[in-house]
């Protein structure tokens, strides 16, 4: 893969913005994560007021992206492919600072993380689909607009995460529900006030 022509193109376009767009990527290629976490959080704690299918689907939301992150940084440390900050001959500079030599470029783990977290949350909760998939989209290509990632790496990371996530999610929900079920009915309190107790009856 060489998306070096596409890099050096969304690079210099970069610096043609203005200094708010570029602060605004910058700030974004980070605070998206976060925001990722804090619809995790509202997810599991609105989830326990819902059946142990439901809940057990939040409550695997940040599991399973969690493990698109690992499954990201395993082919990363296979291919290690040298950042196009450092490699492409001729491209503006990076709106951000280059990782050292080691952090390797493909596929970006910021993609995979942001993909695996919007079909995760999508199916927790669909609607939400029309917020996480522009996240994600948005988290991907600040990778690029900021210099630290070729196109190609974002992209698989998207689609890497996205899929780890979409199966794991099938593979998993009903085994965790019939967990949630179990300390539902054990009664301790701890427990069952972190699943919560599911929809009144």
């Amino acid at each position: 893969m060489d998306s070096s022509a596409l890099y050096r193109d969304i690079t210099d376009f970069a610096h043609t913005t203005p200094v708010w767009v570029q602060t605004t990527a910058e700030v974004w290629t980070e605070l998206g994560l976060l925001l990722f976490g804090v619809l995790f959080l509202t997810l599991w704690w609105r989830a326990r007021t819902l059946g142990p299918h439901a809940f057990s689907a939040a409550l695997l939301a940040p599991l399973v992206t969690a493990f698109g992150y690992v499954v990201s940084e395993l082919v990363k440390s296979a291919v290690e492919e040298e950042r196009p900050c450092r490699a492409v001959a001729g491209a503006a500079s990076p709106l951000i600072d280059c990782p050292a030599y080691g952090d390797w470029s493909f596929p970006s783990n910021h993609s995979a993380i942001a993909g695996a977290a919007a079909i995760a949350i999508a199916l927790v909760l669909p609607r939400l689909a029309l917020l996480t998939v522009p996240m994600a989209l948005l988290m991907a290509y600040s990778r690029v607009f900021t210099g630290v990632h070729y196109p190609h790496d974002v992209a698989v990371g998207l689609l890497l995460g996205g899929a780890v996530a979409a199966v794991l999610m099938i593979l998993l929900t009903g085994t965790t529900s019939r967990l949630v079920s179990t300390v539902r009915s054990s009664g301790v309190g701890p427990a069952v006030w972190f699943t919560g107790p599911g929809p009144a009856r």
